[in-house]
């Protein structure tokens, strides 16, 4: 038995099922990487809004890094920012996938994207995204003063594999000493190689990203070391034994896929390391639910529920403001 689906998620799942990812084959995986979004597409939603450009981050002895960055286009200083890792298994996706989405958030908070095109697998295996999700934070904090961006105030978010992706980055600059975090925006995250968890077998073969096509992209990131003993918590979070010390953490899954139970699990870590963690199950909700169905009732409350942990987040760590001295009351 498996948790029935939202009524109105169900029924755009049978209605746009020839764009559901569901099983996934090593084969299939050149044909999907056509369906990323175009930057046209991001460029038009974004117009008005937000001034968009195309940077390469660079670091001594790693391959430059595309960063697509929009900066809200009427701020006057600099702006705290999303660290964006897109979606996609770890083996397709581009910066501009998954952008379009997060422009009403970032709008509302007064906030800057930056997306990452990062390398993929299986060209590119572990830990060649993580090197260069590294790569363009760094940089992008060494260059925060230029480009309009304030550098104690960056979030790192990413839905699916970027969200496994953005947890690992955080595990990595807390154990390297690198920028600091002010939060990680987790959604759906892709944390666990292992894949045989209670709701990894119970969705096998149901709603979007099923067991198999988990399988077909660790298999593409870590080759034959999937699955085994030796595998480090920086390329699959789920393997961490101490999450203490992380930034806070805002994490949400539906109640109906695949990571589930993973994602549950790691927030009952995050808990146990002392750490701030605000955890949503969404009843119904199948894998990226709201990106693929936006207009859904329960889309809406997954998508505000995020506007408001970010408020939440950005509000305590906004720099403190002197207190103006009017003339007479010295």
């Amino acid at each position: 038995m498996r948790p029935p689906f939202d009524p109105e998620l169900e029924a755009a799942l049978v209605r746009r099922r020839d764009e559901v990812v569901r099983a996934l084959e090593a084969h299939e995986i050149v044909g999907l990487r056509d369906r990323s979004t175009t930057p046209a597409a991001v460029e038009e939603a974004a117009a008005g809004r937000f001034r968009t450009s195309v940077l390469t981050a660079v670091r001594d002895g790693r391959p430059g890094v595309e960063v697509v960055l929009l900066r809200p286009a009427e701020a006057a200083g600099p702006v705290p920012w999303l660290l964006h890792l897109h979606g996609g298994g770890l083996v397709t996706g581009t910066a501009w996938d998954d952008v379009v989405p997060l422009l009403d958030l970032a709008a509302d908070a007064g906030c800057a994207i930056a997306s990452v095109g990062y390398r993929l697998a299986p060209e590119h295996p572990y830990p060649a995204a993580l090197h260069d999700a590294e790569t363009a934070l760094t940089w992008l904090v060494a260059h925060a003063g230029e480009l309009g961006l304030d550098p104690a105030r960056v979030v790192v978010e990413g839905i699916s594999a970027g969200g496994g992706l953005a947890a690992a980055l955080a595990l990595l600059v807390r154990d390297t000493g690198g920028p600091a975090l002010a939060g990680q925006l987790l959604t759906c995250p892709m944390l666990d190689d292992r894949n045989d968890s209670g709701s990894a077998r119970q969705m096998a073969g149901h709603g979007a990203w099923d067991r198999t096509a988990n399988a077909t992209a660790w298999r593409a990131y870590l080759g034959d070391a999937v699955g085994g003993a030796d595998v480090p918590a920086h390329a699959a979070p789920a393997r961490a034994s101490d999450l203490s010390g992380l930034p806070p953490a805002f994490l949400d899954v539906g109640s109906a896929e695949t990571f589930r139970d993973e994602v549950v699990d790691y927030a009952r870590l995050l808990w146990r390391g002392g750490g701030a963690a605000e955890l949503h199950v969404w009843p119904g909700g199948f894998h990226g639910f709201d990106y693929f169905e936006p207009t859904a009732t329960l889309s809406r409350q997954a998508r505000e529920a995020r506007r408001r942990w970010v408020h939440r987040l950005l509000a305590r760590t906004a720099p403190a403001v002197a207190p103006r001295i009017v003339e007479g009351q010295r």
